[in-house]
C-alpha cells in the first residue's frame, strides 16, 4: 500500500495542541501533557498530524531523530479510524521520513499489555530488544515497557 495515497501529513503547531491534548486524554491511560507536546515542538522533533483522503484528521505522531536513530515517541490514531490500517500506514510514513533524515534504525517503547500496538509494531518488522521493568505507572501498579527496534 502506498502510504501517501491514503494519508497526508502536516506539521503539528502550538495552535493544534488543544485538539491533540484532548485526543490524547481519550486515547491513553497516561496521556502526554500539553507541556510535553510543546517541548517536542520546541525541540524540533518531527511532530505531525495525519489526515485521510477525505481530509479527516485521523491521528498524530512524534519522532525524535538523534544522529542516525529515530525514536518513535508517540503515535496515536483517533478511535473512529482504528483497526482500518491507518496506524500501519502512518507508521510507514513516519519511518520513511526518518529514513529520509538519515536515520538507519527506529526505536520505540510500548506497554507490555498494549496488545494492539504490539501487533502493529510486529507487523511492521519491529522486534523486541529489551524490557524496562516497572517503567509505566498503571494505576497503583507498575508496568513493563517493551523496547522494540527496526532497521530502516
Amino acid at each position: 500500500m502506498m502510504v501517501d495515497q491514503y494519508l497526508r501529513t502536516t506539521a503539528m503547531t502550538l495552535a493544534d495542541l488543544d485538539a491533540v491534548v484532548a485526543a490524547e486524554a481519550v486515547l491513553h491511560a497516561s496521556p502526554w501533557t500539553r507541556g510535553q507536546f510543546a517541548d517536542s515542538l520546541a525541540s524540533g522533533h518531527d511532530a505531525l498530524l495525519a489526515y485521510d483522503s477525505s481530509n479527516a484528521w485521523v491521528g498524530y505522531g512524534v519522532v525524535m531523530i538523534a544522529v542516525d536513530e529515530a525514536d518513535l515517541l508517540n503515535i496515536s490514531v483517533l478511535p473512529a479510524f482504528q483497526r482500518q490500517g491507518v496506524g500501519a500506514a502512518f507508521l510507514q510514513h513516519l519511518m520513511a521520513r526518518a529514513k529520509a533524515r538519515q536515520a538507519t534504525r527506529m526505536l520505540l517503547e510500548v506497554r507490555a499489555t498494549n496488545q494492539a500496538a504490539l501487533t502493529l509494531y510486529s507487523s511492521q518488522g519491529f522486534i523486541e530488544i529489551g524490557r524496562r521493568r516497572g517503567y509505566y505507572s498503571a494505576h497503583e501498579q507498575r508496568e513493563d515497557a517493551i523496547v522494540m527496534a527496526r532497521d530502516l
